[in-house]
């Protein structure tokens, strides 16, 4: 064990020598980055990336909707993003008589795209740093509530300051756990009209199966437009609109890519936790993952069951069986890695050298002494409320399609003495089109089962108990969910268009799944969340002391915040990797590959006549290779996170050569440690992209506003 924890600390150490290819970087100070990375070969500098004052790579990037990234790819407000991203759109574009979700969709002119409510992409103006004026004042408050008011109170004042006069939206996010504050000052547009996506068989390509995995073959793109007002500032929906003139737009670089060249991740990372506790790694390891793994197993075997079984379903349940799936799969490759690089022997040999820094300055040891103990406790603490925590959110929460009805009918029922029905009905109209009654019930009856037997029966309200302690559960279960309101469209919109509001309600307050979901929600409030929140708060408190710490004792080498939602920078180089004795691959892929794969009896794999017909033909114009192949992805060394979906990858001169979409399943692990041995980002080949618009899709209408650069 001991000669064990020595190498992994060895490995450990061996990260910091090739930093180059790890770290989510601030854009606003790249000027720290930039010697390096044109070391590696990048020609332009760190204001061409980032800077306030003159357009520069920043303006050409969006936080594409909630959670994901896109770039400008023409001067009329072209967009493109991942296939994934724009799922949920395309979905809801789509029924049996026009399927764009197995069809693709191509508006061939630009009076044929389509608007997207509530769609929205977002312009990073200008970031900058505002610590003290965040934190100013909290030095003489010792209460801890006291002292989070006063950073509200605070940063409410920053944002209005860093807006006023202006049409743009500001936040405020913390770095480093709180030791940091930024300021983003944005420009939101919410006209974003869809313009062209590939059928499922191209842009989803492998389905589940492919997933995190190389080699990949997905052609995961679609392609939206910005509409802004006549003065080029963001407005609602209107025929009116005009296409959105960006500051900037990327070239797209089709002259090839190689192994070793130098590529740039630019986007929007959701969450990494690269500063973990021991013990919480350990946690991940050995519960919550394999957890979560096994209840989203039960759910996603009667999905793929009934989808497999019915098209209407397949289209009903297409945009969640994705999303379930794929956190899913990124568990297993995450635990799977952090077992493999012994990550929590790392840990420990880390938070070891810690103490002993900690321990050898009698200032730093009354500041930092307790750090370590401290976690211990607390994560033993959170334990149990951490596993009840999952097993509601994964069971309850988001586990059944009826939860969501009842999420959003017991507001009425607690809050309001009207209804306002047309924005009812609007909402179940949304609702049930992607519900089958039969498949939610299911799905609730097997899920709920589980919660049953493997949750702390002091997080099980009597309701359910009652009803496992009768000889025929399933089927009360079943039965309970079947004759629900929260189950059944017509009785639901019937009782709402009536408008009478103490009808409405006694209805609801009678109905049997309703009133279980509320006897779920009150021991959950009042048993699991309450405590998990007073513990997790506990938690980064001392996670911000903690970070604080490193900083002090890392102030000689660069430390990268978590990432958090923001933009953020990085970059590597592209090559393959070798994920177990005798097997490597190489770093890019091939329509081969698809006619390899081609199988019509397999969805995610029935290639569509028209490309078989390109290939066997081999009319790939001027996208081939120099040996005559059509590349479709490639494979490079940044680290890259949920977020960075969608997001521009970029070549030494700024051009765009690809468009990021996944990451390994052999270093899912990156969110927590980065090894760069095995990951590697996944992502899809711009001459693909084209190729598919002009030869498959027959849209090279759309080529002319790009700037192809050969």
């Amino acid at each position: 064990m001991i000669k064990l924890v020595l190498f992994s600390f060895l490995v450990f150490f061996s990260f910091f020598s090739v930093i180059a290819r790890q770290g989510m970087w601030v854009p606003v100070l790249l000027q720290e980055n930039i010697d390096e990375m044109q070391q590696m070969g990048f020609t332009l500098s760190a204001d061409d990336v980032y800077n306030v004052n003159h357009s520069s790579l920043k303006d050409a990037i969006v936080l594409f909707g909630r959670g994901c990234t896109g770039e400008l790819i023409s001067n009329d407000g072209l967009l493109v993003t991942n296939h994934h991203c724009g799922y949920g759109q395309i979905q809801s574009h789509s029924s049996i008589e026009h399927d764009y979700l197995t069809d693709g969709f191509w508006a061939m002119n630009r009076n044929e795209e389509l608007a997207n409510e509530g769609l929205s992409v977002t312009f990073l103006i200008e970031m900058r740093e505002v610590t003290d004026e965040v934190l100013a004042g909290t030095d003489t408050i010792n209460d801890a509530i006291l002292i989070q008011d006063k950073i509200s109170e605070n940063i409410e004042f920053v944002k209005n300051e860093a807006i006023a006069g202006t049409h743009y939206e500001a936040v405020v996010k913390p770095f480093y756990n709180g030791n940091q504050y930024y300021v983003f000052v944005n420009e939101r547009f919410t006209d974003v009209r869809l313009v062209g996506a590939p059928p499922s068989a191209i842009g989803k390509f492998g389905g589940d199966t492919d997933n995190w995995m190389w080699p990949r073959h997905t052609g995961d793109f679609s392609l939206f437009r910005i509409y802004a007002g006549p003065d080029n500032k963001p407005a609602d929906y209107s025929p009116n609109n005009v296409p959105y003139q960006p500051r900037k737009f990327f070239p797209i670089d089709i002259s090839g890519i190689n192994s070793g060249d130098f590529t740039m991740v630019f986007g929007y990372p959701g969450t990494t936790q690269q500063y973990l506790f021991s013990k919480a790694v350990q946690q991940i390891v050995e519960q919550r993952n394999p957890d979560r793994v096994a209840i989203r197993d039960a759910k996603l075997k009667i999905l793929a069951e009934k989808m497999d079984a019915n098209r209407v379903t397949r289209i009903q349940y297409a945009a969640k069986y994705a999303s379930t799936s794929n956190a899913w799969k990124k568990w297993q490759g995450e635990t799977k890695g952090l077992k493999r690089l012994n990550a929590v022997e790392i840990k420990l040999a880390s938070e070891k050298l810690f103490d002993e820094w900690v321990n050898s300055n009698i200032d730093r040891e009354n500041k930092y002494g307790n750090v370590l103990n401290t976690f211990d406790e607390l994560y033993d603490q959170l334990l149990p409320y951490q596993k009840a925590k999952d097993y509601f959110d994964e069971i309850v929460m988001r586990g059944t399609d009826s939860y969501r009805a009842y999420s959003r009918l017991a507001r009425n029922v607690r809050d309001k003495d009207t209804i306002d029905v047309d924005k009812e009905l609007s909402f179940f109209d949304e609702h049930f089109k992607d519900v089958d009654p039969v498949v939610d019930s299911e799905v609730f009856v097997s899920l709920f089962q589980k919660y049953f037997y493997e949750t702390d029966q002091r997080f099980i309200p009597e309701e359910l108990s009652s009803l496992f302690a009768t000889d025929n559960a399933y089927d009360v279960l079943l039965k309970i969910h079947n004759s629900s309101l929260l189950n059944s469209s017509q009785e639901l919109k019937a009782l709402i268009e009536k408008n009478d509001v103490e009808r409405f309600k006694k209805a609801l307050i009678n109905d049997e799944l309703f009133k279980l979901f509320e006897s779920m929600s009150r021991i959950y409030y009042d048993s699991i969340f309450t405590q998990h929140r007073s513990i997790s708060q506990k938690i980064e408190k001392n996670q911000k002391l903690y970070v604080e710490a490193l900083l002090e004792k890392e102030n000689d080498k660069m430390m990268y915040p978590d990432a958090n939602l923001t933009m953020r920078v990085t970059y590597g180089k592209v090559e393959g990797y070798r994920p177990s004795d005798g097997v490597t691959y190489k770093h890019y892929t091939t329509l081969d590959g698809i006619i390899e794969k081609d199988n019509p009896e397999i969805y995610d794999y029935d290639v569509p006549d028209r490309l078989r017909e390109l290939y066997l033909k081999s009319d790939f114009g001027q996208y081939a290779n120099n040996k005559g192949e059509l590349p479709v992805c490639f494979l490079a060394s940044n680290h890259t996170t949920g977020g960075n979906s969608g997001s521009p990858v970029i070549n030494a001169k700024g051009h765009l050569v690809g468009i990021n979409f996944d990451r390994c399943w052999e270093g899912t692990m990156s969110d927590i440690m980065f090894d760069p041995e095995m990951c590697r980002n996944i992502s899809l080949d711009m001459r693909y992209m084209l190729f598919v618009i002009d030869k498959f899709a027959g849209a090279s209408y759309l080529l002319n506003e790009m700037q192809i650069v050969k």
